[in-house]
């Protein structure tokens, strides 16, 4: 099942404030793609007008190619899973489970044979047929997910939207969870959007993310390409940690206003600006600066820290390969490997 929007604007309820603002975005059958931003991004909001919880809008939604109101709710054959589960606590897991299957239209609704036997299969899919008779409150926040997962999953939709599912699991828990929907997703053949904050957890699981501020997508790439050619600050930030160094750009120069960073030629035009960098891309250059190290250590990951003071100020870099630099010895930072973003002045 395709998803499309096209200028796609949405308004805080009795407010001109746009909670979504010119949205284009194109999701193909069988994609698994995140939405991914901070707080207030924009990302349940997107999530759920897809999902037909929010109906009023300007512009477009298309599903597979058909645009879709409000009143064809049923038609767009979709699961949504919600951050808390919304598991009822007085159901059973196969009750649960059965639920959306049970409220269907007398004409749509399987006969109960049919039902359990869709139950059973779902408990075999999200490995906890012994469960069936539990309550949600004798499982653990995992075993609650799958639940909530196979209830969505029971309708048999063609497209699936999670909206920050993993984000009461302990990490090790959602490792296991996260792989797991990967592994269903591709088994059943869906379409999937996952809302996350966590860029990591996204990087992990989905095709691309598709990356929100301020209730606009400001980037829609998948990994490598937002790793290598982030088109804003705001993107290069979001997924990792940033350096930053002003400065100005003369007659072919990044002139950095630390002292201890090293200028590097560039091909734009004269005038401030700032370079962008992560720290595993910053080089030690011995004997080229008063930059010193002030400590050093090594991560449980296997990454090497080192507090550095440069004349200006301190800044804390971590790369994947030690320092040939020793104690006490001045140097200055290459920082040529930074992004100069053109639209930032």
């Amino acid at each position: 099942m395709s998803v499309n929007l096209h200028s796609f604007t949405q308004y805080a309820p009795g407010s001109s404030r746009k909670i979504l603002d010119n949205i284009n975005l194109t999701v193909e059958d069988g994609a698994f793609i995140a939405l991914v931003g901070p707080s207030g991004a924009g990302k349940t909001s997107l999530l759920r007008a897809i999902g037909g919880l929010s109906p009023v809008y300007e512009g477009q939604l298309l599903i597979d190619d058909l645009p879709i109101g409000h009143s064809d709710l049923p038609k767009r054959k979709t699961g949504f899973v919600f951050q808390n589960y919304a598991l009822f606590r007085h159901m059973s897991v196969a009750r649960n489970i059965s639920f959306g299957l049970d409220v269907l239209p007398r004409k749509q609704r399987p006969d109960r044979a049919a039902i359990t036997a869709r139950v059973q299969d779902l408990l075999e899919l999200i490995q906890l047929p012994h469960l069936a008779d539990a309550r949600p409150d004798q499982l653990s926040g995992g075993q609650r997910q799958r639940v909530a997962l196979a209830r969505a999953l029971a309708t048999e939709p063609k497209l699936l939207l999670l909206d920050e599912p993993f984000g009461a699991l302990d990490p090790i828990v959602r490792r296991t969870i996260r792989r797991w929907l990967r592994e269903l997703h591709d088994k059943l053949g869906l379409t999937t959007i996952l809302v996350t904050h966590d860029h990591e957890e996204a990087l992990d699981i989905a095709d691309r993310l598709v990356v929100m501020q301020d209730g606009r997508i400001v980037q829609d790439a998948d990994a490598t390409t937002l790793n290598t050619s982030p088109q804003t600050p705001f993107v290069m930030q979001f997924l990792g940690e940033t350096l930053e160094f002003a400065g100005k750009i003369q007659d072919g120069q990044f002139i950095p206003e630390d002292t201890d960073a090293l200028p590097f030629p560039v091909s734009e035009k004269n005038g401030k600006t700032t370079v962008f960098i992560r720290p595993c891309d910053v080089q030690f250059i011995s004997g080229k600066g008063a930059a010193h190290i002030l400590s050093r250590s090594r991560n449980p990951n296997g990454l090497y820290h080192y507090a550095v003071q440069t004349t200006q100020r301190a800044l804390d870099i971590t790369t994947p390969m030690p320092t040939e630099i020793s104690e006490g010895e001045q140097f200055g930072l290459d920082i040529s490997h930074g992004k100069i973003f053109a639209n930032l002045p």
